[in-house]
């Protein structure tokens, strides 16, 4: 295998210097049939993208659990000022005499008997997205920040309601909806060490890492909120059937695949989810192929490496990840100043979908013009850039919720 330094991937944001590539043909098989409606789409073309996303990209599952279940440890119908039920929920995953816990927090509106729902990760514990006391503190493993009053990799009291901003709670309270988040380190620390976390459950004796073909940590993510959805689903406050799954940078990653490969989840929202996630990996615009596998080794399966400074050879792009999500809907979101993810490749991204959402009748962006800043569109495959840097924002959320009333509720 060729060994890349970082320094050996100097990010291009000179759209002139952007190659010129062919756009992998959504409604053509790898063997050359054309795809002609929503049938051949889901039985032909759909299972052969998915598999080679799962063999090269992000890596396939090893296996199956042998058990999961749900402890609700706290619990409160009067939370947030009277506006929600809170419930903290301690979920168990097993797999012969190996276990791993990860905990979910859950706010419900209260006017709602049964309200749809977003789900996603945050980075620094759940007691981070709000200054909510009764939120526990993650004691998992936690990447180092002073600015957020995180040192000693370990999370306390002083970063409770650090990432408040991200989580629009009243907001997502007031429209309906509900909220439930996990702290992606419970599921599987944010490092290149596969001795701890979710992928230590299916080793074989002796065996310290995934096979080359085997899930990295956006896998391991996407298959822990797809446990959450277990839990969700038996959940009587919870409309299980509108899920969305929401996710910001790698997290937007982790959204992206657990809703291809899990088709239970109503539809999803990609925030400045970059290389790997929405942005098309052949622009090689910011961050490519090669430098993310370089920096991030860990996220990804071994076979991925095989594209780094390579994507030319790619037979896919992640247009294809994204229409892995029809006819559900999608969101695509990017910021103006966020470079690094490739605004310009998440939009077309979403826009090369089309085709396949229109197999289904519904409304794609079939425009190869990109919107101006704070114009979203707001079709089954939605858009926005916005002004501002890589971050989730009020702004964000308030398009998210007109668009989620509209196509999910």
């Amino acid at each position: 295998m060729t060994h890349f330094s970082s320094a050996q991937f100097e990010p291009n944001y000179d759209e002139a210097k952007v190659p010129v590539f062919p756009i992998p043909d959504l409604l053509t098989t790898f063997s050359g049939e054309i795809i002609k409606n929503s049938e051949d789409w889901n039985t032909e073309r759909r299972p052969e993208l998915l598999n080679f996303f799962e063999e090269n990209v992000y890596g396939k599952v090893p296996g199956t659990l042998d058990n999961a279940s749900f402890e609700v440890v706290e619990r409160n119908e009067n939370a947030l000022n009277g506006k929600a039920h809170r419930k903290q929920i301690e979920v168990t995953l097993q797999k012969g005499s190996r276990s791993l816990q990860f905990n979910i927090l859950l706010y419900l509106p209260k006017h709602k008997d049964k309200a749809p729902l977003f789900l996603g990760y945050n980075f620094f514990g759940n007691h981070t997205i709000t200054t909510d006391l009764n939120v526990l503190v993650s004691k998992a493993w936690t990447m180092n920040n002073e600015k957020l009053g995180i040192t000693a990799n370990h999370a306390t009291e002083a970063s409770r309601g650090v990432r408040a901003h991200r989580w629009a709670i009243d907001k997502i309270l007031d429209k309906g909806f509900g909220l439930a988040v996990i702290y992606y380190g419970e599921v599987d620390p944010d490092k290149n060490d596969f001795s701890d976390g979710l992928h230590t459950l299916f080793y074989s004796k002796g065996q310290k890492q995934p096979k080359a073909n085997e899930w990295g940590s956006i896998a391991a993510w996407a298959f822990g909120l797809s446990r959450a959805l277990d839990f969700l689903e038996k959940e009587k406050q919870v409309d299980a059937s509108k899920v969305i799954a929401f996710g910001h940078s790698r997290l937007g990653k982790a959204a992206l695949w657990a809703a291809a490969t899990d088709e239970r989840f109503a539809g999803v929202i990609s925030n400045n989810s970059g290389c790997g996630g929405a942005a098309l990996s052949k622009r090689k615009f910011g961050e490519t192929v090669g430098r993310i596998n370089t920096s991030f080794p860990h996220w990804f399966c071994d076979n991925f490496e095989k594209y780094n400074e390579n994507e030319e050879a790619l037979p896919i792009d992640q247009h294809q990840l994204l229409a892995l999500i029809a006819p559900r809907p999608l969101y695509v979101a990017s910021a103006e100043e966020d470079q690094w993810a490739d605004p310009k490749g998440e939009f077309l991204s979403a826009h090369y979908t089309f085709p396949v959402y229109g197999l289904f009748g519904k409304e794609g962006i079939t425009s190869q013009r990109m919107p101006e800043v704070n114009q979203p569109i707001q079709n089954t495959v939605a858009y926005h850039i916005r002004t501002g840097i890589h971050d989730v924002t009020d702004y964000d959320w308030e398009q998210y919720l007109i668009w989620a009333k509209k196509f999910i509720e």
